[in-house]
């Protein structure tokens, strides 16, 4: 089944909400990508996807991919140079740890949903909204 199929249009419109919610206070970017497989190590189809959706292109260097294999049971997190400096070692791993636990519960879309509002927090810390800040990734959730 593809992807696409999945994911309801209420899980995804859950989603969206909480990269919307978690990027008011920031100028980070969050983006969410959802594979059926990942035919290469999840690392680096996540970068792949990365630099696909064009993430390195943000001013402070501050995007951020949840990127998920479905029927692989993978998920890797991706972020940029200038949030990478920033947050503690470990960082990510403790987020996908979480969103495991939350898929081995079937709680896909809520382990998604909880791994933007964590990744939101600290984008705000580390790069606040400034007053001339715009959204430079869409929001929208990617299939591939």
């Amino acid at each position: 089944m593809s992807p696409e199929k999945q994911i309801t249009a209420g899980q995804r419109k859950e989603m969206v909400a909480a990269i919307r919610e978690a990027e008011q206070g920031t100028s980070g970017e969050i983006r969410v990508h959802i594979a059926g497989h990942c035919k290469e190590n999840i690392l680096d189809g996540a970068s792949r996807t990365f630099a696909r959706l064009k993430m390195h292109k943000t001013a402070l260097r501050n995007g951020v991919l949840i990127y998920v294999a479905l029927q692989d049971r993978q998920l890797a997190i991706i972020g940029d140079a200038g949030i990478n400096s920033t947050v503690p070692a470990g960082f990510w791993d403790g987020i996908k740890e979480q969103m495991v636990e939350q898929f081995r519960q079937g709680r896909v879309s809520e382990g998604i949903c909880e791994a933007i509002r964590r990744v939101g927090e600290q984008l705000k810390i580390h790069f606040p909204r400034g007053e001339e800040d715009k959204n430079e990734l869409p929001d929208e959730i990617s299939f591939g």
